[in-house]
């Protein structure tokens, strides 16, 4: 039976990943179990604990299985997850899923760096992850199409009766209930883990147009660089609902695959829409990237049609740092350069979508309460900062629109850290080999 032990959250992904992989599990499966594991295994790998995971085969008279173990020395949350375990009082998290019918791969998976794993390359790990993707927001998009099918169906059959428009009533909330727990769950995947940075602190906010499409074209994504640099990227795709998100995902993903492989910052946002403009015909999104230095406080800023973030120094009324350019799917797409800012300890940066500033439709005098807002909550803790000005900003709306903010405060220089970019050694037992 196949042992391993890894010891972080992307080692851990990889190797479940490779695992369903290996057995030809289906996209949306594999997209639930990895999700699931990295969520549930977060408390015991930020305790410095390793994670113990076993698979093996078992096939019956009648059909045949994949039983997945995963052993974990701190409790997982309780909150819910994608493709719920079978857990017991020693650590155990269990999964037993239907395998297909037995059939030799072709491709990757035939060549093995473990045993009974296939060995990816890292390209081939992030076309994964993005079939994985298009699966389960495709599976989304059928379940809005049935909705939708089954909420006229059942209008035209209950005029005049009304047991059973009542009945209908009932399925159709359990229905947008199921839609929403779904996406709200998806919505919930695609956001980082919450960022922790010496010298730097960080607080997100985030609210759908509506509670029953609770995913939208607003991504965000941050995450540390090998020369111990913070990459903040904010996207905003045209339109609203599972058809945006798809967009944002895909320019997200593409913005970080960019960066992690060494563009200039200024040239990201261009790159990007060369790379999906090919696939993602009428795709629109505006673009903010962020680099900031959390032992110098030096910033830098590139910028595709994103509205400008606001910097509050330390004592200062405070300005917005406009940089031009134009975002992926845009004519003459990209970032006119970059713009440089320093600083000083105390100082805050508060990064947003248009949501918060076009909520009464008038950009200018958004800005200008945005301004007043952020000034007046300046003083209070940054991680409540981003919800108490999104609260100020959307009182009294008369147009609602996804909003995300974030805040960014800069305390001072903190020692140089750990990439979370770079590829972590992940370790099985002598019996299963080792994955690099």
């Amino acid at each position: 039976m196949p042992r391993f032990t890894v010891r972080s959250e992307r080692a851990l992904g990889r190797t479940v990943r490779r695992i369903a992989v290996a057995h030809d599990l289906a996209p949306s499966v594999r997209a639930r179990l990895v999700a699931t594991a990295v969520e549930l295994a977060a408390e015991t790998l930020s305790a410095g604990d390793p994670v113990r995971l076993t698979a093996r085969p078992v096939r019956t008279s009648g059909a045949s299985y994949l039983e997945l173990d995963m052993y974990l020395t701190q409790a997982a949350s309780g909150d819910p997850v994608p493709l719920p375990p079978v857990r017991d009082a020693g650590g155990r998290h269990g999964w037993r899923l239907p395998l297909p019918p037995p059939v030799r791969p072709a491709g990757p998976a035939a060549r093995t760096g473990v045993p009974g794993l296939p060995a990816l390359t890292g390209a081939q790990e992030r076309l994964l992850a993005r079939e994985e993707t298009r699966a389960v927001i495709a599976e989304a998009d059928l379940a809005a199409v049935r909705n939708a099918a089954l909420e006229g169906e059942l209008t035209a059959a209950n005029d005049g009766a009304l047991a059973l428009h009542d009945q209908w009533h009932q399925r159709n909330e359990e229905l947008h209930t199921s839609y929403g727990t779904a996406l709200s769950s998806l919505e919930r995947a695609l956001r980082p883990r919450p960022l922790r940075v010496p010298g730097l602190e960080l607080a997100v906010h985030y609210a759908p147009a509506s509670e029953r499409a609770p995913t939208g074209g607003d991504l965000y994504d941050w995450f540390v660089l090998p020369d111990g640099s913070v990459h903040i990227t904010l996207v905003d795709a045209l339109g609203h609902g599972v058809t945006s998100t798809r967009t944002a995902v895909t320019v997200t993903h593409t913005v970080r695959t960019l960066v992690t492989e060494g563009h200039s910052l200024d040239s990201v946002i261009a790159r990007a829409d060369a790379v999906l403009r090919p696939y993602e015909v009428g795709a629109m999104a505006t673009v903010l990237l962020l680099r900031i230095d959390p032992r110098t406080g030096d910033l830098s800023l590139a910028n595709g049609s994103h509205p400008p973030p606001l910097l509050l120094p330390a004592g200062a009324r405070g300005r917005y740092l406009h940089t031009r350019g134009r975002g992926v799917g845009y004519p003459d797409p990209g970032s006119e350069g970059t713009l440089g800012v320093r600083l000083d300890p105390g100082d805050l940066l508060l990064l947003y979508t248009d949501g918060l500033t076009e909520s009464r439709r008038h950009v200018l005098e958004g800005e200008r309460r945005l301004l007043d807002t952020v000034r007046e909550h300046r003083a209070r803790p940054t991680a409540s900062l981003p919800h108490l000005v999104a609260t100020a900003m959307l009182s009294g709306a008369t147009h609602l629109d996804d909003t995300l903010a974030i805040a960014v405060r800069f305390t001072g220089p903190g020692p140089r850290i750990r990439s979370t970019v770079s590829d972590p050694e992940c370790r099985t037992t002598p019996a299963a080999g080792r994955l690099s």
